[in-house]
């Protein structure tokens, strides 16, 4: 009796300590991206990281590595497939490598606005983009937040598309960026992001381009003089999964990744929209000549020089674009 007592004991200690265990083991993941610890890239990442980890029960443990910290934005794209990351924040730009046709965002002056842009990333254009580029990548894009609106920074003034004859700008080593500064007849440098404010510093080049909130971030702002208004690009970025995770996760687990990821785009952009409108006045506020162009003068250079085809853009998805409300 006494023995089958101490047994029974024995039992229920052991579906206890059972019940008192994790139900799986801990899953491990690395997100990367390039931008800084201050950015709200960064931050709605880390967030993002700590709330997947909350509603699967610590199943998975996100660690986000940024600025540059697991390599460039190429290296990071390539490391999905690879295996050495499983989440990143990248452009579209770099999404094109795999599928073309997705990088048509890129083509100058394609959006009127954020609202533009957001709109977009809810239309069945965006939805064919994203199946094209999955089923070519393995890739699975969840969500989008809005970059900011790219603008030219410069030690020249620039007022026209003429102006910008020579000047030696740093432009991302992405074909469609190189788009609207060509069409200008500037001479373009793609020098690595990690390495643009030294190469402002020392003269390697006079210019860059970029958002607003970027430039007061990686303080290009220090070396330079003038900031000109182009809007040439209203860029967004990809929250993207690595295939050999995506298939892994259950469909709970998808659907759960999905939504998180989506609220940390809609806090990253609302962030992003914020920021914008005060940053025009601080940089004018730290001794920074601030001028609005005639966009009308560079679409009709961009139009003249340059076409959908050399990008492995498709018009027809423009237009469609275009036609977006």
């Amino acid at each position: 009796m006494k023995k089958t007592s101490l047994t029974l004991a024995a039992l229920a200690a052991a579906g206890l300590s059972l019940l008192a265990a994790p139900a799986q083991a801990q899953i491990k993941l690395k997100w990367a991206h390039v931008y800084e610890t201050s950015e709200p890239f960064h931050t709605e990442s880390v967030w993002a990281a700590d709330e997947f980890k909350k509603r699967t029960n610590g199943k998975y443990e996100i660690t986000v590595y940024p600025a540059s910290q697991l390599g460039k934005e190429t290296d990071i794209n390539q490391g999905l497939t690879l295996g050495t990351v499983d989440i990143i924040i990248s452009g579209s730009s770099f999404a094109a490598r795999a599928y073309p046709p997705i990088g048509v965002t890129y083509y100058p002056f394609t959006f009127r606005g954020p609202d533009h842009l957001l709109a977009y990333t809810k239309s069945d254009v965006f939805k064919e983009m994203v199946k094209g580029y999955q089923e070519k990548s393995g890739h699975q894009i969840v969500a989008v937040s809005y970059y900011g609106t790219r603008h030219t920074t410069s030690n020249k003034p620039i007022k026209s598309c003429a102006d910008m004859k020579g000047l030696k700008i740093r432009v991302p080593d992405v074909p469609a960026y190189l788009a609207m500064p060509r069409a200008c007849g500037a001479n373009t440098a793609p020098i690595a992001f990690a390495e643009v404010y030294l190469a402002l510093q020392n003269g390697t080049v006079e210019a860059q381009e970029n958002p607003l909130t970027t430039i007061e971030a990686k303080k290009f702002y220090e070396v330079q003089k003038h900031i000109v208004l182009t809007g040439h690009i209203v860029d967004h970025l990809n929250t993207v999964v690595a295939k050999q995770l995506w298939d892994k996760l259950t469909p709970e687990e998808r659907k759960i990744f999905s939504d998180v990821a989506l609220e940390a785009a809609e806090r990253t952009t609302k962030k992003i929209q914020a920021d914008e409108v005060k940053l025009v006045q601080l940089f004018k506020d730290k001794g920074l000549t601030v001028t609005e162009v005639d966009k009308a003068d560079f679409l009709a250079n961009v139009q003249k020089n340059v076409t959908f085809e050399q990008f492995g853009y498709r018009k027809s998805d423009w237009e469609r674009i275009q036609a977006v409300k």
